[in-house]
């Protein structure tokens, strides 16, 4: 229902509700194809990737690999030792970054000549945000709320039992923690606090660590985790979990009691559609997912959905790129349908892990069989001097061209580029093999990779 004291409407040629990735991208390329833009958004212009996600959680990894530089200089024969963390003086390294980026985006929301409107929007239909009292009427509209830290039925979250938006902001470390959950999240997290010194323990309940990428890399993170000291515990289902003065206990379905100061809820991140009277204005929700169709098109007409409250890869990128996509759209240049399978996900733990089309197995299941190759990172030469273990897995279709890349290693996630360019120009191996890349880089090793799928093997053994 709208209020009767509605002052009166302002129109726009798009009115977009939610000021994160998806929705800025799409407000600044509306406005530099000359449509007239709203922007509302109830917290602040760049969402939770770049206040409470992607940009200070890769904050805190770069101190974490600072902090492993230091502790093993002895290894590349540099006497170095580390003291200790600051956590206040990580936290004001991770906010200023934050800061920086975040006077960016709104330098250039002004520069756009975006309408920027503060407070919570809600939806009223067909073409409408109602946000304090005042309308915003758009030829088109853009759905754009983003997500929120999921938790488990009956597992509360405060005082000890945290998700990864508090774990952002704790000023201490703590000494024994759990992490509730294998993905992207969790072992980004238990990567960061394993390196200030923590304890740390991955409950998973699926199969593997990362379940979402191929099972080699899965194997290549488990190993390597070992080897640091992080404990995991896969196939095993959390029963619950008890909060002292002093720490929190939690039990799993197999018996096990784990003890730690605190419990980190990293179980993904669901849609934040309720709220926002997108099911009273008619639109099509499952499972708190908004359905659309493949050029983002919910079911009323000229409304549209972007990023994670979307079904598919929870990724700031693929909002980004969505946001781009649904501009151009309403502006009538048709861009091309963005390929779900060729969008890059990187898993930015201690090795990094990153991939870009189809998993061994989904292509099998594509195509009834696949052709695999594996280069190992023993043989690239920069990968050695950086003393990080590794590989390169390519995925080929029969008789037909590489359609997925999966990488494990420290600082792979650079590498990501150039790999979804050969996927999404459905290179042969042969296409690939004769370009040069540059000695000694790891870039190499994709290089050595598709030498050796070509049947050109060099720094390969066995």
């Amino acid at each position: 229902m709208t209020s009767p004291e509605l002052e009166s409407a302002t129109n726009a040629d798009l009115v977009i509700l939610g000021g994160g990735s998806g929705g800025y991208a799409c407000a600044f390329r509306a406005a530099e194809l000359g449509l007239s833009v709203v922007l509302v958004e109830k917290d602040k212009l760049g969402g939770t990737c770049l206040h409470r996600g992607c940009i200070p959680t890769k904050a805190l990894l770069h101190a974490a690999e600072v902090a492993d530089n230091a502790r093993e200089g002895d290894q590349f024969g540099v006497k170095s030792s580390l003291e200790g963390i600051d956590i206040a003086g990580v936290n004001s390294y991770k906010d200023g970054v934050i800061s920086r980026l975040y006077k960016g985006l709104q330098g250039l929301a002004k520069a756009n000549k975006v309408t920027f409107v503060e407070g919570a929007g809600t939806f009223v239909g067909p073409n409408t945000v109602e946000v304090n009292g005042q309308r915003y009427v758009g030829k088109n509209v853009v759905l754009a709320t983003g997500s929120y830290a999921r938790s488990l039925p009956g597992l509360e979250i405060g005082g000890r039992v945290i998700t990864s938006d508090q774990a952002l902001n704790l000023d201490f470390i703590p000494e024994k923690v759990v992490v509730l959950g294998g993905g992207v999240i969790g072992v980004e997290f238990a990567s960061v606090w394993r390196s200030f010194g923590a304890d740390v323990t991955i409950v998973e309940a699926l199969p593997r660590l990362v379940p979402a990428e191929d099972e080699y890399a899965s194997k290549q993170l488990e190993r390597a985790f070992r080897k640091r000291g992080i404990k995991f515990k896969t196939g095993v289902k959390f029963t619950g979990a008890t909060q002292t003065d002093s720490g929190v206990s939690i039990t799993l379905e197999n018996g096990d009691v784990l003890d730690a100061d605190l419990l980190l809820v990293a179980v993904g991140r669901g849609p934040n559609t309720a709220g926002h009277g997108y099911e009273e204005a008619g639109v099509q929700i499952d499972r708190g997912f908004v359905i659309t169709d493949e050029r983002l098109r919910t079911n009323l007409p000229n409304v549209y959905a972007v990023g994670d409250i979307v079904p598919g890869l929870q990724l700031a990128h693929r909002g980004f790129q969505q946001g781009i996509f649904v501009a151009e759209e309403i502006a009538g240049q048709n861009p091309k349908v963005i390929d779900e399978a060729g969008i890059p996900r990187v898993t930015y733990c201690k090795p990094e892990v990153a991939s870009v089309g189809l998993s061994e197995a989904a292509a099998k299941e594509k195509y009834g069989s696949a052709e695999v190759f594996i280069y190992d990172l023993a043989g690239n030469g920069k990968s050695q001097i950086l003393k990080t273990s590794g590989g390169v897995k390519l995925v080929k279709a029969p008789d037909g061209p590489v359609v997925g890349v999966t990488m494990v290693g420290e600082r792979v996630g650079e590498l990501i580029g150039e790999a979804q360019l050969i996927y999404s120009w459905e290179a042969y191996p042969e296409d690939v093999a004769p370009l040069i890349h540059a000695h000694p880089t790891q870039t190499e090793a994709l290089g050595e990779a598709f030498l050796a799928l070509a049947g050109k093997p060099l720094h390969v053994h066995g």
